[in-house]
């Protein structure tokens, strides 16, 4: 066991004092034998006490002594103040080899003691009364500290996952500036010891406990073996020594603990001779002899602190901390601290320096805990064989543990004959659970304690093996794979040398060339790839440029230059196949087979560029994968909607990381063909932001005189686009920029009647559903009536998506009740609709059964197709009241009904009409000069815009103004100007529909609207009274009954 040497200075004037740190194995002979040479030629000797310590070896703990030596009478003090340096250095090279110093300390100054090497009680009196009172201070014995067998006070130092057991050291860190404070003062009262117990929750990090309820109540007493502060926390080792138990929580006054422990000072074991020369010493004492004393210590530190060693001297280099200096603040830099340093500190100075006693940080009162006497019988000589032979296995199977009991199996101690001892060495090395751990620790049955420790050390075997197991098969996988990549390297190589196989780069170079064979490239884009792959050839691996042009010849190799695919230019065939997929659609239908008869007699195919615009759900997007069936064209779809970014139609430049070509190149890779049918979808939602306006990069794209030589931001070389077919869908045209309009063909797409449906229902979306359902028509069956209810009451928008939804679900509906019912047949007629598709959703579109004065019905256009629109009017205030101040102003008009500025205007142009309308047509009638009337728009939470309700907010407020209704099932559409003439309005198709799914039998038009109308197939104008107005003297003279027969038609 280590020793550790303290205060080694001379004797005659302690001028210095040395600190060592020594092994008592690496001490040399000489020093055994008490005999060594100093610097100054004078013999020295360790005294008894401190040899028999030392040599022996008896104190497993810190031992504090003196060496001391004798210099002649003749040598005064100034001489050995000035042999200082030459005296340490002596004592450093001779007494103590550098080999066996471990650490040294800064020499200081203590107080002034004289020692004799002569052991004769007698000479040694008679020698100090000889001498002058000055030169004899007084003389204390020094002896190794001892550990107190009882210590009743401890601060509670809490730690977490593993207590620490006697006889053991565990190094931890405190943060907590309280608790910090608490050790400083403990250590600068020579007080090193505390109470470490186990914290229950794991997960709990503080250092203190605020209740004892949160630790257990059996630990350790340690001792604070050292210290060392860095990065704010303070890293102590603590040295275990018994078990201990709380009993009750204490005061942490340590004034109270400083009077307690008045017997853990240095207690000397020369107890005769040393206590009648302390009292001839304590006789001799006077006030003459006090001052002297106290005037040589004032010289003495005087001339050390000028004559000391200087800053270049070994010994300055370490760090010495006295009663003046603190151990360390948090800023200092890591010091270490050994608590018996501080031996010489009295109570008042630690009052001085140090701070109020903590508040947070618990002290307890502990007891001793003794163990149950024991004999070592055969079961526990048995139980501790084979906890020895477990341990044996641990350390067999884990280095971790061979390193950590590597000193204790090189030392003497036999800790096999000691069980107690055993038990708490082998709980230690596992890694248990904390509950379990102290379990041992509070356990004072050896034999319980030692079948406990079993216990865990053959769980940690267990976890130990299969720890093993593990790595084993890890490594050996790893160990495969690096053979087996060693293997195909090696492989590889052969094969290269001897002509079998091709390097890498040769196999990509010879890929890319291949496909190049069947390809007609133009002239520059060949150029382009020769010099490439002239590039790539020299490109190293592991360049980053090597990928990058990897991934351009990959592209540019993959397009199909000169590729077409065969068109049908059969008519019959192409008609046929677009009357099997959808209905209608006769515009669409017409306009490919014109494009199909050109392409027929021109001999070759041309690109072209169509936009279908119409409500949704009517077919757009299908019609064009049937037309390109139909054609015998590749088809791929890409949405624009919502899109911002023009790289996703240009491509991103090859300088950026993840780059790639855009649509239309990707378009190209994917179809394998230069004249697919491409449909860009809902073209009318493009969107806008700082990476660009994708609509301007459309431009070039659906210019037939441009997109000969489209280039891609990617491939940087032109290619052709004039053979592709451009489809375009959206709802609405008015957000469609007007360049980019301008370059496509618009084909109106417009809604379906509910004749239109019913065929449509009937022919595509019921067999569709039965065959996404499995239910035939045997055993499903919707009647027509069924059919035409489902149309009217439910599904009144213009397209069919809504429609094929109610479908979807009566046949959904239909399969579970055959499955539950056991029925074969199901009929759906009007009666049982509403057990299938539910209540109507629909009943009428008309707010009157008849319109009261004030109130016509308008006929609205949208993106869900055709609508009718009521105007309503009022009188808000009789004409007859008195006007007041806060009053709006005679004749006003106040509207209402969430309407857009366009509609807004047109009602102030039609107020302003009906007005000088009444002043020449109704002379006498001034309503409208002098009421207040309100206009409203029902269905306010609908946006509603547009001029062509000028015509019917005339009506209406001329109906109010004469206070009489217009004509029965009347509708009308039409912009007004301000003299009254009746300007032409879109939308005439879907307003027609819109008129005669409400029950209008008699609509008016616009004059110039007329060929529209005539257009319109016979199944939507029949049974409608269609009537056709240049001026709205017309519009009022049908509205009023003043009816002109010669612009009257009535459909068939």
């Amino acid at each position: 066991m280590a020793a550790l040497v303290r205060n080694f200075g001379t004797c005659a004037s302690k001028q210095s004092n040395l600190r060592f740190t020594i092994n008592l194995g690496h001490i040399p002979t000489h020093l055994i034998n008490g005999r060594c040479k100093s610097g100054i030629g004078t013999s020295k000797s360790f005294r008894n006490f401190a040899l028999q310590t030392l040599c022996e070896g008896k104190n497993t703990t810190p031992v504090q002594c003196r060496l001391h030596h004798v210099l002649r009478r003749n040598i005064c003090r100034s001489t050995v103040s000035q042999n200082y340096r030459n005296l340490v250095s002596s004592y450093r090279s001779s007494v103590f080899p550098s080999s066996i110093i471990r650490h040294g300390r800064r020499t200081s100054c203590f107080q002034q003691r004289h020692f004799c090497s002569s052991t004769d009680p007698e000479a040694e009196e008679k020698e100090q009364e000889d001498e002058p009172l000055a030169t004899k201070p007084p003389l204390r014995a020094l002896a190794p500290i001892v550990i107190p067998d009882t210590y009743p006070k401890v601060p509670v130092i809490a730690v977490g996952r593993q207590p620490v057991f006697p006889r053991f050291m565990k190094m931890i860190d405190i943060k907590d500036k309280e608790l910090k404070q608490i050790i400083r003062r403990k250590l600068r009262l020579n007080q090193p010891y505390a109470g470490v117990f186990l914290k229950k929750d794991d997960s709990n990090e503080d250092d203190v406990v605020t209740n004892l309820d949160e630790i257990y109540e059996m630990g350790s007493f340690v001792q604070i073996t050292s210290v060392q502060e860095f990065e704010g926390k303070l890293r102590l080792m603590l040295l275990a020594h018994r078990r201990i138990k709380i009993t009750s929580l204490a005061s942490d006054n340590i004034e109270e603990d400083t009077k307690d422990t008045t017997d853990l000072e240095v207690v000397t074991k020369n107890k005769g001779n040393g206590n009648r020369r302390k009292e001839r010493r304590r006789r001799k004492k006077n006030a003459k002899t006090e001052e002297i004393t106290a005037a040589l210590d004032t010289e003495i530190i005087d001339n050390d602190e000028v004559e000391g060693p200087d800053d270049d001297s070994p010994l300055s280099e370490d760090v010495i901390v006295t009663e003046d200096t603190p151990i360390s603040d948090e800023t200092s830099p890591p010091t270490t601290v050994t608590p018996n340093e501080h031996s010489e500190m009295k109570e008042e100075d630690v009052k001085v320096v140090g701070s109020e006693p903590s508040k947070r940080v618990m002290f307890v009162e502990v007891e001793n805990i003794q163990h149950e006497p024991f004999t070592r019988n055969d079961e526990v000589k048995a139980v501790t064989s084979e906890i020895v032979k477990t341990i044996q296995d641990v350390i067999s199977m884990n280095p971790v543990y061979r390193e950590a009991l590597a000193q204790l199996l090189q030392s003497d101690t036999r800790f096999i004959d000691n069980p107690v001892y055993l038990s708490d060495l082998g709980c230690a090395m596992t890694g248990a659970d904390s509950a379990d751990l102290q379990t041992v620790m509070e356990e004072t049955n050896l034999l319980k304690r030692l079948h406990l420790t079993l216990a865990l050390l053959k769980r940690e075997l267990q976890r130990i093996k299969l720890q093993k197991s593990i790595r084993e098969q890890v490594e050996e996988k790893v160990r495969k794979q690096h053979t087996e990549f060693m293997l195909r390297e090696q492989l590889k190589h052969i094969k290269k040398t001897l002509g079998m196989e091709k390097d890498d780069k040769d196999t990509i170079e010879e890929k890319f060339r291949e496909r190049m064979k069947d390809l007609v490239i133009p002239e520059h884009v060949k150029t382009l790839i020769d010099e490439e792959m002239a590039k790539f050839s020299f490109l190293d691996y592991h360049s980053a440029e090597f990928n990058v042009t990897r991934n351009y010849l990959d592209w540019l190799t993959s397009l199909p230059w000169g590729k077409y695919t065969e068109e049908n230019l059969d008519l019959t065939r192409a008609k046929t196949i677009l009357e099997e997929d959808h209905y209608g659609m006769e515009d669409v239908k017409n306009r490919i087979l014109e494009f199909i008869a050109v392409s027929q007699l021109k001999g070759g195919t041309q690109g072209k560029i169509l936009c279908f615009h119409g409500p949704p759900g009517v077919g757009k997007t299908s019609i064009a994968k049937s037309i390109a069936r139909a054609l015998n064209r590749e088809y791929f779809r890409f949405s624009v909607g919502g899109m911002t970014d023009v790289a996703e139609i240009k491509g991103h430049r090859r300088t950026y990381v993840g780059a790639m070509p855009g649509k239309m190149i990707q378009c190209l890779k994917t179809t394998k063909t230069e004249n697919p049918l491409v449909l860009i979808d809902e073209v009318d939602k493009l969107g806008r932001s700082w990476q660009g306006d994708p609509s301007s990069a459309l431009l070039e794209l659906l210019d037939p005189e441009q997109n000969a030589n489209f280039l891609d931001h990617y491939l940087d070389v032109t290619v052709d686009m004039s053979k592709v077919l451009f489809i375009c869908t959206g709802n609405v045209t008015d957000t469609i920029p007007e360049p980019l309009k301008d370059r496509m063909e618009m084909i109106d797409v417009s809604g379906y009647v509910a004749e239109e449906k019913l065929a449509i229902a009937q022919k595509y979306l019921v067999p569709q559903t039965q065959k996404q359902t499995g239910v035939t028509k045997e055993k499903v069956n919707i009647t027509d009536d069924a059919m035409t209810t489902l149309i009217k009451s439910y599904c009144r928008e213009s397209g069919v998506r809504n429609l094929q939804k109610q479908i979807e679900k009566i046949y959904r509906k239909a399969a579970l009740k055959i499955i539950t019912e056991s029925t074969e047949h199901l009929e759906v007629d009007t009666d049982s609709l509403k057990d299938y598709a539910g209540k109507p959703l629909f009943t009428s579109d008309r707010m009157y059964e008849f319109n009261p004065p004030g109130v016509v019905t308008g006929l609205a256009w949208t993106a869900m197709g055709g609508s009718t629109l009521f105007i309503e009017t009022v009188l808000k205030r009789p004409l007859d009241s008195p006007i007041s101040g806060d009053k709006p102003e005679v004749g006003s008009i106040e509207v209402t009904g969430n309407l857009g500025k366009v509609m807004k205007e047109s009602i102030q142009l039609a107020y302003t009409f009906a007005k000088a309308f009444m002043v020449s047509e109704l002379s006498g009638n001034d309503f409208l000069q002098k009421g207040l009337v309100h206009l409203h728009l029902p269905e306010g939470a609908v946006p509603k815009d547009g001029p062509s309700a000028g015509c019917t907010i005339v009506t209406a407020l001329l109906s109010l103004a004469q206070g009489k209704p217009v004509r029965h099932n009347l509708a009308m559409t039409g912009e007004i100007s301000l003299t009254g003439k009746v300007l032409p309005v879109g939308g005439i198709k879907e307003k027609t529909i819109a008129a005669k799914r409400s029950g209008v039998t008699c609509i008016i038009l616009p004059a110039e609207n007329k060929r529209d109308f005539t257009d319109l197939p016979d199944f939507i104008t029949k049974d409608l009274e269609v009537h056709y107005a240049s001026e709205y003297k017309d519009v009022y003279d049908i509205a009023f009954g003043k009816q002109e027969t010669e612009n009257v038609e009535t459909g068939n």
